[in-house]
């Protein structure tokens, strides 16, 4: 799907720390981030607009990252994953110097809570709105029996990002725009499950899931 950077996000000048000739390619985080705490030691905390030069990430993401199709095995057949992914490890360059950035201050900024840095990312790539992901949480490895976090970046046209209780309970939901940022963090994907809904319309969708050793 062809990339028009104009379709994404409001105009420059009313987009929270918008990129100026000069400017740092990522805004602060410190006290930007607003918390949301939600049951059993789970939280989420969002920084909108935290990549400013994100049409330039999100173009270079189309082009250059190896997006491979998956299929999956549910009931008793074999389906499409309804995304593209790419998966990068532990030592791996990105695909953007600007995810490097990221990656490096979300270790800085986390570790007191973390205690460890984020090294690996996820890729996801929603062509459009049939794209989606079901619920789940990242509870391979040990985000199966620690509290861990998962800070998502998100890049391209906004979608909903939904989070329930497992178990049942009420479900809740944070809209990602062009450049946010939304971390899960304490038990949240032990005791809460989360999911990118189907929509009628949306354009292409990037989201890049930074995770520490171990949790996937």
């Amino acid at each position: 799907m062809e990339f028009q950077a104009t379709l994404f996000g409001a105009p420059v000048d009313t987009v929270p720390d918008a990129a100026s000739p000069g400017s740092p390619p990522l805004g602060e985080l410190g006290t930007t981030v607003e918390r949301t705490p939600l049951t059993r030691g789970a939280w989420v905390d969002v920084r909108p607009g935290w990549v400013r030069d994100a049409d330039a990430v999100l173009a270079a993401m189309l082009d250059g990252v190896p997006w491979r199709a998956e299929r999956r095995e549910m009931y008793d057949r074999v389906v499409d994953v309804p995304r593209l992914v790419a998966t990068y490890q532990e030592g791996d360059p990105l695909p953007h110097p600007i995810l490097t950035l990221a990656r490096d201050a979300l270790s800085a900024h986390y570790h007191p809570e973390l205690g460890e840095p984020f090294v690996t990312a996820g890729c996801c790539y929603y062509r459009d709105g049939r794209d989606s992901v079901a619920w789940h949480g990242d509870t391979f490895g040990r985000g199966r029996s620690h509290d861990t976090m998962v800070a998502i970046v998100s890049l391209g046209d906004p979608r909903r990002l939904a989070l329930r209780p497992r178990g049942g309970g009420h479900a809740i939901g944070f809209t990602m725009g062009h450049g946010d940022l939304l971390v899960m963090g304490g038990s949240c994907q032990r005791t809460w499950e989360h999911a990118v809904p189907k929509v009628a319309h949306a354009g292409p969708r990037v989201s890049v899931q930074f995770r520490p050793r171990g949790v996937f």
